[in-house]
């Protein structure tokens, strides 16, 4: 398996190295209603207290949205996303030590974020946001900042092979990447699991992830968000709030299989089980 080895500074002197060991990104949804945790952070206080907890876990980026992408979520406006994510940005930032990144598919949004310090873009709409065309590669490609790109679509419906139906929505980033001037360098992919996908769907992309890589000849750090989601109250029927232990199993296979982040909602325990599988790795 090819190695990743890539350093990503900041003008703050903030640093984030991919490839040396797992990342951890910490979730911190500002919401009042993400499926898993919403409400449970959005006053400033409550989001900055959490915030240190995960980072005193071992986290290594703070991944903050203002909008749910829960099954069935209602869209908000740019503005009104922004009314509630910017308050905490500005609150968060000078106490938080990594990099944050801002869970947005909104150009507009994200570059708001970015004016104010926020380090990486977390798109759900993988550069392909069919209502604003090439805009927040554009953003990206203006800041120079590291942007995750996750397969996403509207229905569950594949015209052909799961994973070469990915392969060509990723080749559509690429390009997207391209012609806004994004350095290779500053892609991470995300297979979007629970996105535009049956739980079927997304237990066979986790058991064929390997297959993503390479992506047309070149190899990219990808990042896994499969923490409390639904094809895994599908699989063993939990409810979200019984979920943990099988994330993480599902989160260790991907770091089997080549990932180098996972985004998570309870990083203590998956802190130690990503360092206690380099332990045995690196013997």
């Amino acid at each position: 398996m090819e190695t990743i080895d890539r350093l990503y500074c900041w003008p703050d002197g903030k640093r984030l190295r991919i490839g040396r060991k797992t990342l951890i990104m910490g979730i911190l949804n500002v919401t009042p209603d993400s499926f898993s945790d919403g409400g449970c952070w959005n006053t400033i206080e409550r989001a900055r207290r959490h915030a240190q907890e995960m980072i005193a876990s071992g986290a290594d980026i703070i991944d903050i949205g203002a909008e749910s992408s829960r099954p069935g979520f209602v869209p908000v406006s740019a503005e009104e996303e922004c009314e509630r994510l910017l308050p905490f940005l500005e609150a968060l930032l000078p106490d938080i030590p990594v990099p944050v990144s801002i869970d947005t598919f909104k150009a507009e949004t994200a570059e708001a974020a970015l004016r104010l310090g926020a380090h990486i873009i977390n798109d759900i709409q993988g550069l392909q946001y069919e209502r604003e065309p090439g805009a927040m590669a554009a953003v990206a490609a203006a800041y120079d900042v590291p942007v995750v790109v996750m397969h996403n679509q509207a229905d569950t419906c594949y015209g052909k092979d799961i994973m070469a139906s990915m392969t060509d929505f990723f080749r559509c980033s690429l390009q997207a990447a391209a012609r806004a001037g994004i350095a290779p360098d500053k892609l991470i992919f995300d297979p979007g699991i629970g996105f535009g996908k049956t739980p079927r769907d997304n237990l066979v992309v986790l058991k064929r992830l390997a297959e993503l890589q390479p992506l047309d000849g070149e190899f990219y750090p990808w990042l896994l968000g499969v923490s409390r989601k639904s094809f895994i109250g599908a699989a063993l029927d939990l409810p979200v709030e019984e979920r943990d232990e099988a994330a993480a199993a599902a989160g260790i296979w991907g770091v089997l299989q080549g990932c180098s982040i996972l985004r998570v909602h309870e990083v203590k325990s998956m802190v130690r089980m990503c360092r206690m599988l380099e332990a045995i790795q690196e013997v």
